[in-house]
């Protein structure tokens, strides 16, 4: 069974000869994740890094870090006087350099492949403006002019739908990692965003179901963020990959709770934590109870989020090698 046949059939709940395993990490510093435009040497560091990491790990997929371009490049975001500004968005358009370059990035990662999916990494419209005027403004901004932050989400959803279906279509991925967050860690109410929030996820999540079936839904606790999880239940997305140690919601409960989808995670992905600093006898014990109380049908075992930059490889192969014996 190839790589790509075993992540597949786990994606469609189908039996695996072994649960597959997915790790990834950043590959740039944390002050260079925006600056890719300005540092084209960061676009080469974080092709190499992606080819040397899959030399070494041979992992069992792949999820394209999007390192170097975070920032959203708009001008009008970084001039704003107000809420009403956001209405003077245009999108980049796709022959924009921000989007070819991260479609180069794609192509170039997915060609050292071989029967191996990839992931590309692409954050929710209300994360990338979030990014570029910060967590506070979008939410002062959002009580004082709603559907200009509505506007801006559309504006920027629209580039995006163009990203996720070029990195399919034309790069190679087998589809996009969504990143998704409440922002200011839970402040919008439901009701909030589901009405303003959801359609540009849901919009770029169906742009790249048109191409492939195969697209994964990440809700990101990142920094401890702690999510309202029930605003993503019903997006369309073959796998979901959440916090499950700041959710308090586990692989096996997560799975009912999103529909029987299949599921990504199982490890906490912060430093100091089993996966970066346990013995090995450690990880193969929790790899284990993370497959028999989740089973081995719909399951990939990852960890929350991104792990430490600095972790060692040999502690991925572990928990590989774990799985294999259950």
């Amino acid at each position: 069974m190839s790589k790509r046949e075993r992540l597949l059939d786990a994606f469609n709940n189908k039996e695996v000869d072994r649960v597959p395993v997915g790790f990834w990490f950043h590959f740039l510093e944390e002050e260079e994740f925006g600056k890719g435009l300005d540092k084209p040497e960061l676009i080469e560091i974080n092709i190499s890094s992606h080819k040397k990491f899959i030399k070494a790990a041979d992992p069992d997929f792949v999820k394209i870090m999007s390192d170097g371009f975070f920032l959203y490049p708009s001008l009008i975001l970084k001039n704003l006087s107000g809420a009403e500004d956001l209405k003077k968005l245009t999108p980049l358009g796709k022959n924009h350099e921000w989007i070819q370059q991260q479609i180069g990035i794609v192509k170039a990662v997915t060609g050292f492949l071989k029967d191996t999916s990839a992931f590309y990494n692409i954050f929710s419209p209300a994360t990338f403006l979030r990014i570029a005027i910060s967590d506070g403004k979008l939410i002062e901004y959002f009580r004082e002019a709603p559907e200009a932050v509505a506007f801006a989400l559309d504006v920027i959803a629209q580039d995006l739908i163009v990203l996720s279906q070029a990195v399919i279509k034309e790069a190679g991925a087998e589809g996009i990692y969504l990143s998704v967050q409440n922002p200011g860690n839970g402040t919008f109410t439901y009701e909030e965003y589901r009405k303003y929030i959801t359609p540009g996820e849901k919009a770029v999540l169906a742009s790249a179901n048109e191409l492939s079936p195969n697209n994964i839904l990440h809700c990101c606790g990142y920094n401890g963020n702690k999510n309202n999880l029930s605003v993503w239940q019903d997006y369309d997305a073959k796998a979901i990959n959440w916090a499950v140690t700041i959710e308090n919601l586990d692989l096996a409960e997560g799975k009912k709770f999103f529909g029987g989808k299949a599921v990504i995670g199982g490890f906490d992905n912060r430093p100091g934590k089993l996966l970066h600093t346990g013995s090995r006898e450690e990880l193969e014990a929790f790899t284990a109870d993370i497959v028999n109380k989740a089973g081995k049908t719909g399951v990939i075992v990852g960890a929350d989020c991104t792990v430490p930059k600095d972790i060692e490889l040999e502690r991925l192969q572990w928990v590989r090698e774990a799985v294999s014996k259950i």
